[in-house]
């Protein structure tokens, strides 16, 4: 995936990383205390979310926030046709610069027992950090703190440790980390339609 990302790191810290904050973010009451892994119902529930990105360390071109951002979103559970549209950027969407402000619109899983217009879903956990998923890197800090707010309260999370500890003009080997189980829709079962003789 291209990133169109630039570094402007004047110093680089040495591979250890500086003690953080960690916040801990309460899953909501309505979350049920079913175990991981265990099948449950979700429905889908639509969110439209804008956010500034202002970044020191890591500049991002539009083009690539958008990229990122999508495959953040799909990473922790988001329906697939996630819609990001970055815009703002001072020199062009091609070109990485400081600033951008970011609209985000998808569809994210809660859990439901309505009979209807539900689908099977399961408590799944994820993690993001500077090598997890393969799309995410160190300096990208200041966009997963920027997001924060977003994806705490557009998906449905439980068990959450969300920390940032960005430091400007400056890459950690481990400055940034989510993790939480995440309520992700079941793959459809695939559909017989061989007939018998």
């Amino acid at each position: 995936m291209q990133r169109s990302k630039s570094f402007s790191v004047v110093t680089v810290a040495a591979l250890v990383a500086l003690a953080g904050f960690s916040v801990g973010l309460a899953a909501s009451a309505a979350t049920p205390a079913e175990p991981s892994g265990q099948a449950v119902t979700g429905a889908w529930q639509h969110h439209h979310v804008n956010f500034n990105y202002y970044g020191v360390t890591a500049l991002y071109s539009c083009d690539g926030l958008e990229n990122n951002v999508r495959a953040l979103l799909l990473h922790l559970g988001a329906r697939k046709g996630a819609k990001v549209s970055a815009r703002g950027c001072p020199h062009g969407s091609t070109i990485p610069g400081h600033y951008a402000i970011v609209d985000v619109e998808f569809d994210a899983l809660s859990p439901s027992s309505d009979a209807t217009g539900t689908v099977p879903a399961q408590w799944m956990p994820v993690e993001v950090s500077p090598t997890h998923p393969y799309f995410m890197s160190h300096g990208d800090c200041e966009l997963i703190d920027e997001m924060k707010d977003l994806i705490s309260k557009n998906f449905s999370l439980r068990e959450v440790n969300y920390r940032t500890d960005c430091v400007p003009y400056q890459l950690n080997i481990d400055d940034f980390s989510i993790k939480a189980q995440a309520l992700k829709a079941l793959p459809a079962p695939p559909s017989s339609d061989v007939k018998g003789y």
